[in-house]
């Protein structure tokens, strides 16, 4: 699998997938407490896993290109 998520979008996935995160926790009673757990979830995976696949339709990547040697 091919990485299309660069270091700075990682940081920002998994920073802000930490926070939708736990601030879903504390707020479980609402709908969108279970949304926010969610998106959270998805964010910070993608972040773990250098891959999102919303990326892949639309040919983006943020990870830098290796050159060849």
């Amino acid at each position: 699998m091919e990485k299309n998520v660069g270091s700075a979008d990682k940081t920002v996935r998994i920073i802000i997938g930490i926070i939708l995160f736990v601030f879903g926790l504390f707020y479980t009673a609402y709908w969108w407490g279970i949304v926010a757990i969610i998106i959270g979830a998805v964010l910070f995976v993608t972040g773990l896993l250098n891959r999102c696949p919303a990326y892949v339709p639309f040919k983006i990547s943020t990870a830098k290109k290796k050159t060849e040697a």
